[in-house]
């Protein structure tokens, strides 16, 4: 197939990335001719990165990895559409697909997609999102006998109580020099953060953002 497609003066060709069970539009990303072989052989989207000048394959960070079902090309042989099985969210924004804002601006999609599609994604910053999506999951449905039901039920003394606890915890690790205590207790810190975060209605995004703000 290869050989039939027409890259760009710059060896390019874009390549548009479609859920293969929704037909949702979830990307459009570039390749080459060495990212469409690497593609075909390994099964999973491999794209070229035109601001770092490199490979870079979907997921590779994150676990969201994109398993090609097909490949297609159009009639002028110029651009590649690729459908996919997609694990976890598209869009390093957390959201399923990267076209989730209408012409205002306005977002029509949130940033949320299937609990079903997590848990077999490997461990990665992605995972913060699947996460929160969880805990929002769990405070709208209160399923019995889940631990954040209780901490949602208890209310927002009982969740600060535990962000503090955790706090402490992991500020102790630390004291003793011990990783794998620092590990253990940073995570359970920042799963009580996250807690928080869904109870205030703060969105990921916005910490992102702040975190991005104070980058100079």
């Amino acid at each position: 197939m290869i050989k039939n497609i027409k890259f760009d003066e710059q060896g390019l060709v874009p390549a548009i990335i479609q859920d293969v069970n929704s037909g949702q539009v979830l990307m459009l990303a570039y390749m080459n001719e060495d990212a469409l072989s690497q593609t075909m052989a390994s099964g999973f989207t491999c794209f070229y990165s035109r601001s770092r000048t490199a490979l870079w394959s979907k997921g590779e960070t994150s676990g969201h990895v994109q398993k090609v079902r097909e490949i297609l090309y159009d009639c002028d042989a110029d651009t590649l559409l690729i459908k996919v099985e997609q694990t976890g969210a598209a869009c390093h924004t957390g959201h399923y697909s990267c076209f989730y804002r209408n012409i205002e601006g306005e977002e029509v999609e949130p940033a949320r997609f299937n609990l079903e599609q997590i848990y077999d994604a490997p461990a990665g910053p992605g995972i913060l999102y699947e996460l929160y999506n969880v805990i929002i999951e769990r405070q709208a449905k209160l399923p019995e006998g889940s631990y954040t039901t209780y901490l949602f039920t208890q209310g927002l003394d009982k969740i600060l109580k535990k962000v503090g606890e955790e706090n402490a915890e992991v500020i102790i690790a630390a004291k003793n020099r011990s990783q794998e205590e620092v590990i253990y207790e940073t995570a359970d810190l920042l799963y009580h953060l996250l807690v928080l975060l869904v109870e205030q209605g703060v969105e990921l995004n916005d910490i992102f953002a702040e975190l991005k703000s104070r980058h100079k």
